[in-house]
């Protein structure tokens, strides 16, 4: 059994750096976890090994490119960056680590990243679980980002916790990041219209306090996918449910797996 110790690979012309959980076949399904906007793999805590103990099925965790211990991003990033995550980098890293049957789990970017996936490769995903995944921007969207944006400008212990996960990576990873969500050119931002393309069985989860989205994202999901797709919306949780309600979370996706793989 592999004990998630971290290892790296070049997948997509980028040095990336990642943890296996488990020992992935080519029978089984591997759940591969796509981290938030702002993550990486340790930002992740415990859920991914939790997550495969409990379902029995091995895990893939990586740092996306720019994040954590990868490559570091080259500026500015294009306002399709999470579309080119989907469409190019994420197939590169699985082909290269042999994952044939993926079980995409993302976190608000990650989710829509691994949605975008879905709807470019219908038939390659297995299922699909977000959490607090955003397909459109709308005030909710908004309101979070300028609070973020107004955390990492005014309190440096912020900054100092993100540096513990991204190193000299994070002042380019945030302002890079920030600078794409605050364009002129990304109001309005949807992907409501790819939606239709995904066959796949979703599980799409989301916290009611969440301050980066409102429940609203979750109707788009459900009305917008082609295939069998569930919501839940988590009361008194935010915007990382499973670190806010890792319970529900997990009982939760062990539900929904079985019926889906």
């Amino acid at each position: 059994m592999n004990d998630g110790a971290s290892e790296y690979l070049i997948a997509g012309g980028h040095r990336l750096r990642l943890r296996r959980l488990g020992e992935a076949t080519p029978d089984k399904p591997t759940l591969v976890f796509l981290h938030e906007g702002l993550g990486s793999i340790t930002q992740w805590r415990g859920f991914p090994a939790d997550l495969c103990a409990a379902t029995g099925l091995p895990g893939l965790v990586y740092d996306r490119y720019g994040h954590g211990g990868s490559d570091p991003v080259d500026l500015p990033r294009p306002d399709d960056f999470l579309e080119i995550e989907a469409q190019w980098a994420l197939p590169a890293l699985l082909s290269a680590c042999g994952i044939a049957r993926p079980v995409l789990v993302g976190h608000s970017d990650g989710g829509t990243i691994a949605l975008h996936f879905a709807a470019f490769f219908p038939g390659l995903p297995v299922a699909c679980v977000t959490l607090a995944a955003h397909v459109m921007l709308e005030p909710a969207t908004e309101g979070g980002l300028a609070g973020l944006k107004a955390r990492w400008q005014d309190d440096p212990e912020f900054a100092m916790k993100l540096a513990r996960h991204h190193g000299d990576r994070t002042e380019r990873l945030v302002r890079g990041w920030l600078d794409v969500w605050t364009r002129p050119s990304m109001r309005g931002w949807s992907m409501r219209h790819t939606l239709p393309s995904i066959r796949c069985s979703v599980l799409a989860m989301q916290g009611a306090d969440d301050l980066h989205g409102s429940p609203a994202q979750l109707e788009a999901i459900r009305n917008g996918v082609s295939g069998p797709v569930e919501t839940m919306l988590l009361p008194g949780c935010g915007h990382v449910p499973h670190l806010e309600a890792p319970e529900a979370t997990l009982s939760a996706i062990c539900d929904f797996l079985p019926r889906s793989i």
